[in-house]
């Protein structure tokens, strides 16, 4: 049977292009393949570049019914090519010129249907800040399905942006009200998130800049989304059970189907498991060195795939888990210290050579889930928070930028698996609370919490559990509404 004749629907799938985001997108794209959908990944061209560098020349050859496409980014080139691009100049390209050479890639994508090569697309199921995608979708008449691939807190915060900006919240009047106590004014008109603070929020609130990229994207996004849509998210009913009940009466469509890579451990051994995701090629090293540790003894160390701090701030971090005494783990990206290259002192490396590793990059979940790990300081992203308490790993977050601040606010204050870092943070705080959360009694509370979180995450995803059944519903509906698109 042909593929125009069976009519197999096929999605389009479309990251934001980091590490960050790319991850979820991929979970999602491979639990929609192993439910009987084509899958064309569109990665930016740039990425497409660093994931054959980290992976090898035959490591995006795809599947016959998983494949890879790439689109330009419009970005001028970088003298390094193997970091993230910058933020801000991302989300303006994405508003200006993303979606010319993604409609391209739909007709290239069309016309390989015509000729019986590959099926229609049916849907589009891209990243929430991959904006230009639901005008895509009218043009082509496809259904549009948005995965927002952070917390469902932080979808209703990036909701609130307009009204932020009407009540002059944001932007800030001026550099004095990030330390004068205005960040501490109560937010207390969010439906789910009555506890909230201005500095729990999404930090691109915080600029002084009106016309600043970030922030008129998410008042952009806020005033256009299709009620209508549906909404996708790597949570589950237990975890954000509040907020998902006011997203439940504002959207019709809402499914929480996370913990992601859960559901994808319900398929072990599928077809799918050679396709990789990381944008740095893996240190494998980090994974033999957990073996001669302790269990529960190592503390590790991973800020992300873009935050970025000063010489300074990275000393102090340094001196923290040296004079912590614990073993540590720790990634340290070749563009994590604003403006130079990371130099430890000969000191430093003296002192801790025998408890420690320094890596590039590592597979997070495989050493999130190594029996030496006892715990895990982060900046706080969405990923790696879902990936801690899913391996049953209670954290130190230090939040960065974007999402961080709620996401920190959940673990630290409504979960109680976190502490919270000060943003200036000195050594004697990082050993601090390094200790507290590896020996102290706190830690072993969170520990114990972060346990019983796990085992919810176990339960939802498995066959019969609430994000499994939601998938199942989501696919319903996407089929349903493909088939009247397609109709």
């Amino acid at each position: 049977m042909s593929y125009i004749a069976d009519r197999k629907p096929h999605a389009v799938v479309t990251p934001y292009p980091a590490q960050g985001h790319v991850t979820p997108m991929f979970q999602l794209a491979k639990l929609l393949n192993l439910r009987g959908f084509h899958i064309t990944f569109v990665h930016t061209e740039y990425n497409y570049k660093r994931m054959l560098k980290s992976r090898g020349a035959n490591a995006l050859d795809g599947l016959p019914d998983f494949r890879f496409e790439t689109i330009p980014d419009g970005l001028p080139p970088l003298e390094n090519d193997d970091v993230t691009q910058p933020v801000p100049a991302t989300f303006d390209s994405i508003r200006k010129n993303f979606l010319q050479p993604f409609c391209d890639l739909l007709h290239k994508l069309n016309h390989s249907a015509s000729q019986g090569l590959i099926p229609p697309p049916t849907c589009l199921v891209s990243d929430g800040c991959m904006s230009f995608a639901a005008q895509a979708a009218q043009r082509f008449s496809l259904l549009s399905v948005i995965c927002w691939t952070s917390s469902a807190c932080s979808f209703l915060s990036a909701m609130t942006f307009p009204t932020m900006v009407d009540k002059g919240l944001a932007p800030l009047k001026d550099e004095s009200y990030r330390t004068n106590g205005f960040l501490d004014s109560k937010v207390d008109w969010i439906p789910g998130m009555e506890n909230f603070r201005l500095k729990d929020m999404y930090a691109f609130l915080w600029t002084t800049d009106p016309n600043d990229v970030i922030l008129q994207f998410f008042v952009e996004f806020a005033n256009t989304i299709d009620k209508n849509s549906i909404i996708l998210f790597n949570t589950f009913d237990e975890l954000e059970k509040d907020v998902l009940n006011a997203l439940f009466s504002i959207f019709p469509s809402v499914y929480p189907i996370g913990p992601f890579s859960l559901l994808l451990n319900q398929s072990p051994h599928h077809h799918l498991e050679s396709l990789g995701y990381n944008l740095w090629k893996e240190n494998t090293e980090c994974v033999d060195w957990l073996e001669s540790q302790k269990p529960g003894s190592v503390i590790y160390v991973n800020f992300g795939s873009i935050t970025v701090m000063s010489a300074e701030q990275m000393l102090e971090f340094a001196w923290g888990l040296a004079n912590s005494k614990k073993p540590f783990l720790w990634i340290v990206r070749p563009d994590l210290v604003v403006g130079g290259s990371v130099i430890l002192s000969s000191e430093f490396v003296n002192e801790t050579r025998d408890r420690s590793l320094i890596a590039s990059w590592c597979p997070q979940e495989k050493v999130l889930n190594h029996p030496s790990v006892g715990g895990f300081l982060t900046h706080g992203g969405w990923n790696s928070t879902v990936e801690s308490f899913c391996a049953g790993v209670p954290m130190l977050c230090w939040p960065f930028f974007a999402d961080q601040p709620i996401n920190c606010r959940y673990m630290c204050n409504e979960w109680e698996i976190g502490i919270e870092i000060d943003r200036n943070a000195k050594r004697e705080e990082v050993e601090k609370v390094v200790n507290e959360l590896m020996v102290g009694e706190k830690g072993k509370k969170m520990r114990e919490k972060t346990m019983q979180l796990k085992k919810i995450a176990e339960e939802t995803t498995r066959p019969g559990g609430r994000s499994y059944m939601s998938l199942d519903k989501a696919i319903k509906e996407m089929l349903l509404k493909q088939k009247t698109s397609f109709d």
